[in-house]
């Protein structure tokens, strides 16, 4: 499977059955034990991120990359920074903006696009890309990573799924047990690999954090330029 089918298959899936699955775990209605798990890891991940983050990001341009429905970016924009939030779903960024609006985020602050990650263009003072390289392989993923590094002038903080043997014993099992919303393929990386992409793209690692519920797991990496 080629990784133009890798995109495509994610962006028809978070167009479509999967845009209600995760919007619905993004959100606050009542889902399942599972889905409440994955909601909980989801945001340890962001609160993680944002505590990295000062408190002030009034100046700063932010590029959210593969925003979903606005999980990150919008509390971005409450702290000050102007945010350029994107995604290969055009469904996740229609409800990005309805929470934005209700959050009462001034249009000024939040521009939306609708692109996979190569469509971005610009330079920003920081650049975030959160739980989007589990859809895509090695190959794929690292392309990704050196085009979202060359729109960074600061820094860049990535989160990924871990190759662990623990993590991949897990997804062995969970292939015997497809389910109808589950159309994604769920790539793990390994840290090593990660790293060595960034540190050739001119950054310097300055700190590292995870996150590890029942059902979510993933490694975050905040790097900044030489």
């Amino acid at each position: 499977m080629t990784s133009l089918n890798d995109k495509q298959i994610v962006k028809e899936y978070f167009n479509a059955t999967g845009f209600d699955r995760w919007r619905r775990i993004y959100g606050e209605e009542e889902v399942s034990k599972v889905q409440l798990d994955i909601r909980q890891g989801h945001q340890q991940t962001l609160d993680q991120v944002l505590g990295w983050l000062s408190d002030s990001l009034t100046s700063l341009r932010i590029c959210d990359a593969g925003c979903g429905v606005g999980s990150l970016s919008i509390p971005l924009a409450q702290r000050g920074a102007t945010v350029f939030a994107s995604d290969i779903s055009q469904k996740m960024v229609e409800e990005a903006q309805v929470r934005a609006q209700a959050a009462g985020i001034p249009t000024s602050q939040i521009q939306f696009g609708v692109g996979d990650l190569a469509g971005i263009r610009g330079d920003y003072d920081v650049v975030i890309c959160l739980d989007v390289l589990i859809h895509y392989p090695q190959a794929e993923a690292e392309a990704m990573l050196r085009y979202l590094a060359a729109r960074a002038q600061g820094r860049i903080i990535v989160s990924f799924a871990p190759k662990t043997l623990w993590l991949s014993i897990l997804k062995k099992i969970g292939e015997f047990f497809p389910g109808p919303s589950k159309t994604t393929r769920a790539y793990q990386h390994r840290y090593v690999d990660i790293v060595r992409c960034l540190v050739n793209q001119g950054f310097t690692i300055k700190r590292t954090g995870q996150v590890s519920t029942s059902f979510y797991y993933t490694r975050i990496i905040e790097a900044v330029r030489d």
